[in-house]
């Protein structure tokens, strides 16, 4: 009996502790006098999530209520966990490059311990952060993209054979499914060295595999929802983040691609190769003089997989998206098409690393497909120490409060981009974009800790469209959806509930 009565007052002390704690949280804003939304207990302001909203969605939504306000940032929960949601473009600024220093972490969950593969480039935070991004900087200079675009190129013509047999068969095509095809296979190459077929086999295990470590997750909303709200406890309770068949593919793979070069002594100048140095580096000297160790065989693991998984589907979507719009806008198309024809004449008919560099007006295009259609629609960042908003004594940023830029919603401000569902390159000739400031885009981030695989990503999507374009002629058709509908159970990702069917023409 006694017992009894013991763990009942230890339950309800617990329960207390919880609930005082939940309330202090879900009053933060509240307290401060900042604006916010009533948070739900649970979901916070995630209202909608993986079931009838997607995030650029939520976020949207958001910032479309408080844009007009006079705050520089407004309260939002990310489930739990109080955020800043950044309205103001000085204060994004001020966050991303003014004082970056402060603003360096993401916080995003990762587990290095039970889950080394989530601990790579993109979530890390702090002097590993620091340490890694020192590391792989080298790989992706200008010099090593040069290195590696003729591998890039001749994937990209077996996809132009792949394309036209296809249209020989059948005039519509699902060019979302065939374009991941294309990044699935430069990827594998650069990344692992391995011919992955994608372009010619539905079945490759590459494809399925980068298919699946985007939708299938260790837990579900709630636990994800837990992870997000408190990192901290998740770690210590061994939360991961990744699928184990999604872990067990992609360390097989990377270890097996490292045994085999070390012992055959195999060089292809890809990515795999310059991760294999860093890893046999002993000891290497950083800009700051700081010497530091090689990178060890886990974390090898992790930045390939970020590498491959970052790649494949964010440039495989912004192609798909270029093509749906190049589709709907003929004139755009025809424009794109006479550029390409124009520079190819300029370097002997030859796609070359210099001539996808002349390219400025499908670069447009790229930029305004990134802009309309953002594939990740927020950029996160967390406070180190207490900020007060200049000239806002009021708002102030605790330290270690988590903070959320919604760059998707931004890209579609009217008093930034006038009539923004409208697709035009334009807004990104060099007159345009310097009216703006240089944080009303991005789809790369900004600032140091900006996307580290932006030339990649860039060289792999002009190259693959300007060879489409020069090879093809895209239009609509009664297959094609309009307008585009989004998938709510994509994470973070814009994903589509079917694909991109558009009638295709060879030229």
């Amino acid at each position: 009996m006694a017992l009894t009565y013991y763990l009942f007052q230890v339950a309800v002390a617990l329960l207390a502790i919880v609930t005082y704690t939940l309330h202090r949280k879900l009053t933060f804003f509240k307290r401060r006098g900042i604006p916010y939304d009533k948070p739900h207990p649970i979901r916070g302001n995630m209202d909608g999530y993986k079931k009838t909203r997607t995030v650029h969605e939520i976020y949207q939504d958001y910032y479309n209520k408080y844009r007009n306000s006079k705050a520089p940032f407004v309260g939002f929960y990310l489930f739990q966990k109080p955020a800043a949601f950044i309205i103001d473009l000085e204060l994004a600024k001020q966050i991303l490059i003014k004082n970056f220093s402060n603003f360096s972490d993401k916080g995003i969950y990762y587990n290095e311990k039970d889950d080394p593969m989530s601990a790579h480039l993109f979530n890390l935070d702090g002097p590993q952060w620091r340490l890694l991004r020192s590391k792989l900087s080298s790989t992706f200079t200008s010099g090593k993209m040069k290195f590696m675009y003729p591998t890039v190129l001749s994937v990209a013509e077996e996809f132009m054979a792949v394309m036209h047999e296809k249209v020989a068969q059948n005039s519509v095509l699902d060019v979302r499914d065939l374009v991941a095809r294309f990044t699935v296979d430069v990827i594998g190459t650069c990344a692992f060295g391995i011919q992955c077929n994608s372009l010619r086999d539905e079945k490759a295990e590459f494809l399925h595999f980068g298919r699946r470590a985007l939708l299938d997750h260790r837990h579900g909303k709630l636990l994800t929802g837990f992870m997000r709200s408190y990192p901290n406890l998740a770690r210590r309770l061994g939360f991961q983040r990744n699928a184990k068949h999604t872990q067990d593919f992609y360390h097989r793979i990377v270890t097996e691609t490292v045994s085999l070069r070390e012992k055959e002594n195999i060089k292809r100048n890809d990515f795999m190769d310059m991760l294999i140095a860093l890893k046999n580096q002993k000891e290497m000297t950083l800009e700051s003089g700081e010497v530091v160790k090689g990178l060890t065989m886990e974390e090898v693991v992790a930045q390939a997989f970020v590498f491959f998984i970052a790649g494949f589907d964010t440039s495989s979507s912004t192609m798909g998206f270029a093509l749906y719009e190049l589709a709907k806008n003929p004139q755009i198309q025809e424009k794109v098409r006479a550029e390409v024809e124009e520079v190819l004449q300029q370097h002997d008919h030859k796609f070359t690393y210099e001539c996808i560099k002349d390219l400025k007006y499908l670069n447009q295009v790229i930029n305004e497909t990134l802009r309309h259609y953002t594939i990740v629609p927020n950029v996160d960042r967390v406070a180190a120490k207490r900020f007060v908003v200049p000239g806002n004594p009021k708002f102030v940023i605790e330290a270690g409060q988590s903070i959320i830029i919604p760059s998707s919603a931004i890209h579609h401000d009217p008093s930034i981009y006038p009539e923004p569902n409208e697709f035009r390159p334009e807004r990104f000739s060099p007159e345009e974009s310097a009216n703006r400031p240089s944080v009303a885009w991005l789809p790369f981030g900004e600032g140091p800790r900006n996307c580290i695989g932006l030339r990649f990503g860039q060289m792999q999507a002009r190259t693959g469209l300007a060879l489409l374009i020069k090879n093809f002629r895209f239009s609509t058709c009664e297959q094609t959806a309009d307008p585009l509908i989004y998938d709510p159970n994509s994470t973070i990702l814009l994903g589509l509930k079917c694909g991109i069917h558009l009638k295709v023409e060879a030229i």
